[in-house]
């Protein structure tokens, strides 16, 4: 519920009630409006809008691709100034594996080649299984700004939202705002994470049955028995808080948590700080430590030791804070406030602790602590909706470049379902299939992205070749460029040497024109001819 002010009896004093308990699933739920739009009044004078953005291959790229991207986020992250607030979302949801099975599965045609159908279908289910394509990633930012109306705020949440989507077209990312009814489906599917309910929801349906948004989303009962989980619909779910406790923080953190085979809500909210703010912050606090350092030299001439002599903990917050002075002075950096929370879940207590312990551990492996919400639980859950409402107050203040490290870019998954989508081999860092129809994409031949992939594992190779062949003093074995486009066409030729059946050539290179197979099938059989005949020539000249 959302908290009121009201009149008291002595002296006209208004004060803040306590907040009402919620006694409703639907109640819980902390916004009052979807509008048809995309845009969401949280609360009064309050609204927001989501962003959907796809990823890009950065765990992939080079050195320097991987500092430009970073600059460029950098950037995207100081866009927003102190009136803005703003959530990074990563949602990770289980889907049905038969469904997806029958997805890749060829269906039989009764041609005589059914044969060759089943065991193509059978090479893509155990590739299938080597990845986590059950598991449907997407990525959120969600956005709010302060208004009294709807009216007064749309200009802003335009202008606000056209400079977003820009910012995703020069970092190289596919991103889109979603509607209202996209938006109240991407809730309904967080509160259904079990996915036994469907989402049904029109608009029209609204003033015929006197129910609000909030019944199409909200799942059938929360249950917050405990101070450390809480049940939603059919599934266990535990909060927890990242406490950034390493100096140093590694790109690989939030990666490691999104790698994790398991449903899960994974949330930043971020909050810029005013620059003449944050300065005058830091200032104060250099004073303060100036001042307890002339105490512990007042303590050290009474005592009649060194002065210099002063614990190390003045002396070390000292450099750092006067270094975070030089940064936001003379560099450009912001302060933010950051709140980084974990969801996890599980279909029993046992899987959900598992999870938790794995979620854990990879805090720890970074020098982090993952802290439970204690009888916070439904406050961290809400706060995991994307809607840019923090209802945790736990924050850590970072600048830019070390809001930046936790980057939410990984590598770029290429997947399409549909009759023509064909199989293009295992992504190198997900280890998903890769599986599209090359007439859908922008270069219809084949990605980009798979060809820089190429070009960087042949670097890679290369590199470490040369080395090599330094140490061992013989020349290096080194890779040529290739592309997809080369090897497609080296195992088309290859595959027309040993197949003569033009129409099964064509329906396992998905030629659209039969015209296509015929001038490879003819280009190989050229060769062919021709190694014949140098081998014919060869034997006939040793008799």
């Amino acid at each position: 519920m959302i908290p009121f002010w009201k009149k008291t009896d002595k002296g006209g004093k208004k004060t803040p009630p306590k907040p009402a308990i919620p006694h409703t699933a639907q109640q819980s739920i902390p916004m009052q409006r979807m509008f048809e739009d995309g845009t969401c009044r949280v609360r009064a004078n309050y609204y927001t809008r989501t962003i959907a953005y796809q990823d890009i291959n950065y765990q992939l790229a080079q050195q320097e691709d991987k500092n430009a991207i970073f600059e460029e986020w950098c950037s995207f992250l100081n866009f927003f100034d102190s009136s803005i607030k703003f959530e990074l979302s990563f949602v990770n949801m289980a889907t049905d594996s038969s469904e997806f099975e029958k997805s890749i599965r060829i269906p039989f045609q009764k041609d005589g080649f059914d044969d060759v159908r089943a065991e193509y279908s059978l090479m893509l289910r155990q590739q299938l299984a080597k990845g986590n394509n059950g598991l449907t990633k997407t990525k959120f930012i969600t956005f709010g700004v302060e208004g009294e109306s709807m009216r007064q705020v749309k200009t802003r949440l335009d202008h606000v939202q056209n400079d977003l989507l820009n910012n995703f077209h020069r970092l190289g990312v596919q991103a889109k705002p979603l509607n209202g009814t996209e938006r109240l489906k991407l809730m309904h599917d967080m509160f259904h994470m079990d996915g036994e309910s469907k989402f049904r929801f029109e608009w029209n349906d609204l003033v015929k049955s006197g129910l609000s948004v909030k019944d199409a989303i909200a799942p059938t009962a929360f249950a917050f028995k405990n101070s450390r989980t809480f049940q939603m619909g059919g599934i266990y779910c535990a909060a927890s808080f990242l406490s950034i406790t390493a100096s140093d923080i590694s790109d690989q953190l939030l990666k490691d948590f999104l790698d994790m085979d398991s449903s899960q809500i994974v949330t930043m909210h971020i909050q810029s700080v005013d620059q003449n703010r944050a300065i005058k912050t830091v200032k104060r606090t250099i004073t303060e430590l100036d001042r307890s350092k002339i105490e512990e030299q007042k303590k050290a001439i009474r005592a009649g030791y060194d002065i210099d002599i002063i614990p190390s903990d003045l002396a070390t917050y000292g450099r750092d804070a006067k270094a975070l002075l030089k940064e936001l002075q003379s560099q450009n950096e912001r302060m933010f406030l950051v709140t980084f929370l974990v969801l996890n879940t599980g279909r029993t207590e046992q899987e959900l602790e598992n999870n938790v312990f794995q979620a854990s551990s990879i805090a720890q492996k970074h020098n982090c602590n993952l802290c439970r919400l204690d009888y916070q639980q439904e406050q961290g859950l809400m706060s995991s909706l994307p809607l840019a409402d923090n209802q945790i107050e736990i924050q850590r203040g970072l600048t830019t470049s070390s809001t930046a490290i936790f980057i939410p870019f990984t590598t770029q998954e290429l997947y399409q379902s549909g009759k023509e989508s064909l199989y293009y081999g295992l992504n190198a860092l997900s280890n998903n299939l890769i599986m599209v129809d090359r007439k859908k994409l922008k270069n219809p031949n084949l990605p980009n992205a798979i060809n820089r992939t190429i070009r960087s594992i042949c670097a890679d190779y290369n590199k470490e070749e040369e080395s090599k062949a330094k140490e061992e003093n013989r020349d290096p074995v080194l890779l040529p460029k290739f592309s997809c486009h080369i090897l497609r066409h080296t195992f088309c030729t290859r595959f027309c040497e040993n197949e003569t059946n033009l129409k099964v050539i064509q329906e396992i290179m998905g030629h659209a024109d039969i015209s296509t197979t015929m001038d490879v099938y003819a280009e190989a059989t050229q060769e062919k001819k021709k190694e014949s005949m140098t081998s014919l020539q060869s034997a006939l000249l040793v008799r």
